[in-house]
């Protein structure tokens, strides 16, 4: 099955010239469908997701030929500037419909209030617990998307000494937590304990131990999603697949990506096991995709989804990222979706197997309201001031 863009009318301009589409800079959509709405009650939590982490100005280049050659000039053909690191996970929950909760340090830079702008006023994720530094400026990203790959130079200073996240994390629905090998985050098992169902991935791990006791905190999470390399690394292991089941001796549940593939995950107290091939499609800018798929799979897992939609819902929303400039900003919302679904069915050619595969969204995707598209999506600036 192939992604593909809006129908002619609805989305004119070429992607690598998407980025000069200026939006209303603060006019937030609130979600189109709540996909938890008939799991809600009384009791629930304030929030369906907390997160904490650092928040980066990601200013991404694509259009590029190839890399950059020492002493030499090279000149993209797009650019877009957003809000970064943990902002694309915050706020590709909260285009899913998810009441999210970002626990961050912001510098008192421009750039520190542009991305706090953003993700508020923009996004509506509610930013209580996070808090803005004196004299700490905001930790900048910049990405060179070429060839289906991305390069990153990262600059900031050291962070406040202070941890970001409150002493004691408020409750909500899920977490979602980066681990770190060799380090532990006390509000993780905090969270675990108030009942909140914990979601990890996990970065490279530089020091080369790849020892799954390193990771103290994954005994207090429900789901692991790292990558293929990253699984069969951790368990000694030469097929994702092997590394999956063998995952769930320490998780319950363990999804490994497998880029192109598509992804594989096991469920250890259900029995399911599951399997979804990638949707092609023609990448612009891969930045922040793995964590619009983390953030497509706790939807699914909230909602109470079997495996495999979950799965494929998670997969359909990185891919539609890809398609649009940087991390935060390139994720998907309901109307994007339900655009696609509508459109991918008269695809000439279309394989029926696939088609049933994406089926479940024909209960999901009746209640999304047309919404002007795309949503906001990364410009080549931070920010243009307001008319008067």
């Amino acid at each position: 099955m192939t992604a593909s863009h809006p129908p002619a009318g609805e989305d004119p301009l070429h992607p690598q010239d998407r980025e000069y589409i200026v939006k209303a800079p603060h006019a937030p959509v609130g979600p189109q469908i709540d996909p938890l709405a008939g799991t809600r009650s009384a009791d629930d939590p304030p929030w369906d997701v907390y997160l904490t982490g650092t928040v980066f100005l990601d200013i991404i280049f694509t259009g590029l030929d190839c890399a950059p050659v020492r002493g030499t000039e090279s000149w993209a053909r797009g650019m877009g500037s957003s809000p970064g690191g943990v902002a694309n996970m915050a706020t590709a929950l909260a285009r899913l419909g998810l009441r999210t909760c970002l626990a961050a340090a912001f510098g008192d830079d421009h750039y520190g209030e542009y991305c706090w702008d953003v993700l508020e006023q923009g996004e509506g994720i509610d930013l209580t617990p996070s808090r803005t530094v004196p004299g700490w400026h905001s930790p900048v990203t910049v990405s060179m998307a070429y060839e289906g790959e991305r390069t990153m130079v990262s600059h900031g200073h050291e962070p406040p000494p202070e941890e970001p996240a409150p002493d004691c994390p408020p409750r909500a629905r899920a977490a979602v937590a980066s681990l770190t090998p060799g380090q532990h985050a006390p509000w993780i098992a905090q969270s675990a304990r108030q009942g909140t169902r914990v979601f990890a991935d996990v970065g490279w791990d530089d020091t080369g131990a790849w020892d799954l006791k390193a990771l103290a905190d994954l005994e207090h999470c429900e789901a692991f999603l790292p990558n293929a390399e990253e699984a069969m690394r951790y368990t000694r292991t030469d097929c994702p697949r092997t590394a999956a089941h063998a995952l769930t001796e320490y998780v319950p549940v363990a999804v490994v990506t497998l880029g192109s593939e598509g992804a594989y995950a096991v469920d250890r107290r259900t029995g399911e096991a599951a399997e979804v091939p990638a949707i092609a499609v023609d990448a612009l800018d891969p930045t922040g995709a793995g964590d619009v798929f983390v953030a497509g799979f706790v939807t699914g897992s909230l909602a109470g989804w079997p495996l495999a939609d979950r799965l494929a819902f998670a997969g359909l929303t990185a891919a539609l990222s890809v398609q649009e400039f940087g991390g935060s900003l390139s994720a998907p919302d309901w109307s994007e979706i339900a655009a696609w679904w509508r459109r991918v069915q008269f695809v000439d050619g279309q394989d029926p197997e696939a088609l049933r595969r994406y089926a479940f969204l024909d209960r999901l995707v009746s209640q999304a309201c047309p919404q002007p598209w795309p949503r906001r999506r990364a410009v080549p600036t931070i920010g243009f001031r307001r008319s008067a």
